[in-house]
């Protein structure tokens, strides 16, 4: 599968956010990341519907929504509605985590499930083929702008065996601390998409960083 680039919105310029996401419609942007925070899940409040809607509005890219809140079953619908293409739920929140992917699923959105750095790959041994994208965390959610976890190497080498030995279909995607330093080592890892967040948006040239990121 081939690199993609997952730019996150949440380090763009909110006071210039339609200009940024235009930047992103015109640049190599595989997906846009949309990081929905509640205050509990995390300790940190982001965006909800309203901003995914302008988003969504000027966008030319798919919207890849994760979902770091508690009871994310209460507001599925609403982040279909809201524009979501891909959404994102934590395992750490849903109790019931089947019944969740399943209701991804039958709004006609790709299903993915997190995992927070603490959080083991084998637990997902009974969903992984059920779902459409497994998200590592290499940071622990909540803030940008954070160092990288070693360990995630190690996770995603236990989540490449786990697909191979399931023959599951998934994207494997890796948020936090991502760099044109890492990206390459990850991609041999087994990653195959990335969100980009602070390397981006604090770049000279964010449209050029994205390019080097899919390339390097």
């Amino acid at each position: 599968m081939n690199r993609l680039i997952a730019p996150s919105i949440l380090s763009a310029d909110f006071a210039n956010l339609q200009r940024d996401v235009e930047m992103l419609n015109n640049s190599d942007a595989d997906w846009i990341h949309v990081d929905v925070m509640d205050g509990k899940f995390v300790p940190n409040i982001s965006f909800g519907f309203p901003v995914i809607k302008a988003i969504k509005q000027y966008t030319t890219k798919p919207l890849d929504v994760h979902l770091m809140i508690v009871e994310p079953d209460r507001y599925l619908k609403d982040f279909k509605d809201a524009g979501a293409d891909h959404i994102t739920v934590h395992y750490e929140a849903c109790v019931h985590l089947n019944r969740t992917v399943r209701a991804i699923k039958d709004l006609g959105c790709t299903a993915g499930v997190s995992l927070n750095p603490h959080t083991p790959v084998a637990l997902l041994a009974d969903i992984i083929t059920e779902i459409d994208l497994v998200l590592i965390m290499s940071v622990n959610p909540g803030f940008g702008g954070q160092k990288f976890i070693q360990n995630t190497y190690k996770k995603l080498t236990d989540l490449k065996q786990l697909i191979d030995d399931t023959g599951a279909d998934v994207y494997v995607e890796v948020d936090g601390g991502l760099s044109d330093g890492n990206i390459k080592q990850l991609s041999e890892a087994g990653a195959n998409v990335f969100v980009a967040g602070n390397s981006v948006f604090s770049a000279n040239d964010p449209s050029q960083m994205i390019s080097r990121l899919k390339s390097i």
